[in-house]
């Protein structure tokens, strides 16, 4: 389980990382409409970066949903 306090910057890294993929998947399609090809860093931009957000969500979901079970709630039935 992930400290409490790894978790916020995780979560705040994984949304910026989500964030500026979409900027540069935006960037890619734009400079393809032009008829240019965008810089490769840009394109790795694109291609990397949403997987590794989704993964990093993805973890910190699981690891707060063991949490909440190790935690021992008990459902009230």
């Amino acid at each position: 389980m992930t400290p409490s306090r790894y978790r916020r910057p995780l979560m705040i890294s994984a949304a910026a990382i989500a964030l500026l993929s979409l900027i540069a998947v935006g960037a890619v399609m734009a400079l393809a409409f032009t008829g240019s090809a965008a810089p490769v860093w840009v394109t790795s931009t694109a291609l990397y970066g949403l997987p590794l957000a989704f993964l990093l969500m993805v973890y910190l979901v699981l690891d707060s949903v063991a949490g909440r079970r190790r935690a021992g709630k008990s459902s009230g039935r």
